[in-house]
């Protein structure tokens, strides 16, 4: 059994390192559109929505780009519209089929999106395995994704060094094979549970080490036995599962009941109001720096390589995040106090910081001063790397496990539906704005002060718990002192 454990160890921390790997490389490319519309716009891409008009002194002629800027920023609406819509199918598929099914059909989805685009020229599960570290597991894993808008990046230097787009994409294609042997070999067939049963595994079998997924989990909470049990025999109800206690025998909370919990609303809206500020940010920021630099390709190039290279960032920011929410689960519970209190505790603070990030960042790109765009920038990623990784992490920690696919799917294709008022957005800028989005931005800025809703109501509900336990507590008292005194 020793060996086992040290290969169990082993491969949880191989499957945290895959991930990484892929979320890096591969998860959330679309962020990094900026760099790819650079690219191109250089190949040529709606090149015929330009137009060649008279200048102001009816001798020199300008060339008006903004059709053509206008049909990338609808290009880039729908790319995440349906990166954040079809999260509510990848949510179904997950709890319903397990981690296999889902990846297959992720990786044939980005094999083709990849395909086409050359010749056109879960993730967070993995923090169960790492129970005191969890939310940080799933921040981190969000900061890689936020990260691997780089790869753009990567793409447009290596196209001015003469690779063509074709052959950029052709790699990212074969690059798939990576993913469907990490499905295959690092990752389960169905769930990872939560709390982390002892000597759980999965992948190639090891010996006799537990293998049960989040449905046989919960039948053994609540005194049943799992599959094997039914048909081995097997007595292991005697060894309980790490975490679990009496509270994990009580009814699980119905999909319906969390979807209208007045947490999930305003959890939802909180995702909404700053997604949409950063989605209007990345589709409008080549014309936004084109217009700020005058029009010149190279200053624009600088400000967009300057922007990509900040994205690399968000793998280092985002653990930040993890570190506020998980900096109580190693003290001790109060008397009374549950688990899942301390973390919405913790998370208050969070989900505060990133709203207070969104504002400053947006206030930065209202001001239309060019080297400003610096700070804008970093505050960007910094905000988004705290977002994401924010949103999936308190919606494992307020909500049961069992719903957390399709939860997440939800919200997220909420506000995907929420996302798509950036085209009509930028639609109104360049027509009754003249192309200054300074008035949308004052907006948007005002509109995203309705993000700190969401953190001071979880913060009232946790000193309302707080409030109810110590009168709980008093009263046990008491009524002890009262029983005592009637014996004597």
């Amino acid at each position: 059994m020793q060996g086992c454990e040290v290969s169990t160890r082993l491969r949880y921390r191989l499957t945290l390192a895959s991930g990484m790997l892929e979320c890096l490389c591969f998860a959330g490319v679309v962020f990094g559109f900026a760099s790819l519309m650079f690219v191109l716009k250089e190949d040529g891409y709606f090149s015929y929505l330009c137009a060649t008009v008279p200048g102001t002194n009816g001798t020199l002629t300008i060339t008006d780009c903004s059709g053509q800027d206008e049909q990338f920023s609808l290009v880039f609406t729908i790319a995440s519209f349906l990166n954040n819509f079809l999260c509510l199918v990848n949510g179904y598929l997950f709890d319903r089929f397990g981690t296999l099914v889902t990846r297959l059909v992720a990786i044939c989805l980005y094999t083709t999106g990849t395909l086409l685009v050359a010749f056109s020229s879960a993730v967070v599960k993995v923090a169960n395995l790492f129970a005191a570290h969890r939310s940080t597991v799933i921040t981190l894993y969000n900061g890689a994704f936020d990260s691997s808008a780089a790869v753009f990046f990567l793409i447009k230097v290596l196209h001015e060094q003469g690779v063509s787009l074709r052959s950029s994409f052709l790699v990212l294609s074969s690059c798939s094979i990576i993913h469907l042997l990490r499905t295959l070999l690092l990752m389960p067939r169905t769930h990872i549970p939560y709390p982390l049963p002892q000597y759980y595994t999965y992948g190639l079998d090891c010996g006799q080490a537990n293998t049960y997924n989040v449905e046989q989990l919960e039948r053994m909470r609540n005194g049943g036995m799992t599959d094997s049990q039914e048909t081995s025999g097997k007595d292991v109800s005697q060894a309980p599962v790490e975490g679990t206690d009496a509270q994990d025998s009580k009814p699980v909370e119905s999909f319906r009941s969390c979807v209208l919990s007045w947490f999930f609303m305003w959890h939802m809206m909180w995702l909404s109001i700053m997604q949409l500020r950063h989605y209007l940010f990345i589709g409008t920021l080549n014309p936004m720096l084109n217009r700020l630099a005058d029009n010149d390709p190279n200053l624009v190039s600088q400000y967009t390589n300057a922007f990509a290279m900040t994205q690399l960032c968000g793998v280092l920011c985002a653990p930040w995040n993890g570190l506020i929410m998980d900096r109580h689960k190693e003290k001790p519970l109060a008397p009374g106090e549950t688990e899942q209190e301390v973390d919405l505790r913790s998370s208050s603070l969070s989900l505060f910081l990133t709203s207070l990030q969104c504002l400053l960042f947006s206030v930065c790109a209202s001001v239309p001063f060019l080297p400003l765009q610096y700070l804008t920038f970093i505050l960007q990623v910094l905000n988004r790397s705290f977002l994401y990784g924010g949103n999936a992490a308190f919606i494992s920690m307020a909500f049961p496990a069992c719903h957390f696919g399709k939860l997440y799917g939800l919200v997220m294709s909420v506000s995907a539906v929420i996302s798509l008022l950036q085209y009509p957005c930028f639609a109104l800028v360049k027509r009754a704005l003249g192309g200054d989005p300074f008035f949308m931005d004052i907006a948007l800025t005002l509109v995203t002060l309705l993000a700190f809703i969401h953190p001071v109501y979880v913060y009232i509900y946790c000193k309302k718990l707080a409030h109810h336990r110590k009168d709980n507590t008093q009263t046990e008292v008491t009524n002890g002192f009262i029983m005592a005194e009637a014996k004597l």
